[in-house]
């Protein structure tokens, strides 16, 4: 095999592919869908903050999952292996409740 068809094996993410961008959806509680065009290499912390100013709400106040996990400010899509097309759900953060 040679050196060419060693790095070309499935699964492999070539170099130049590492740091293209990927399509994301964030979608809400109630169903709606924004999308987002983001390097693989970028914290989602970013994507964050944009979803929270285009829905007019604080960051702090809203929750990102993905595939059931919340995010932590520095993943990235590369380190969450995301896919193009991947969703991320967002949640409204809910404080108190007593009984």
């Amino acid at each position: 095999m040679s050196d060419q068809e060693a790095g070309t094996q499935q699964g492999d993410v070539k170099p130049e592919d590492l740091n293209a961008p990927i399509n994301i959806k964030v979608v809400s509680s109630t169903g709606d869908e924004v999308f987002f065009k983001i390097k693989r290499n970028t914290k989602l912390s970013k994507l964050q903050g944009a979803y929270a100013n285009k829905v007019g709400k604080d960051v702090s106040s809203i929750r990102f999952l993905y595939d059931g996990s919340r995010l932590n400010d520095d993943d990235t899509p590369s380190t969450l292996d995301m896919e193009e097309g991947d969703a991320i759900d967002v949640m409204v953060e809910q404080v108190g409740g007593s009984s």
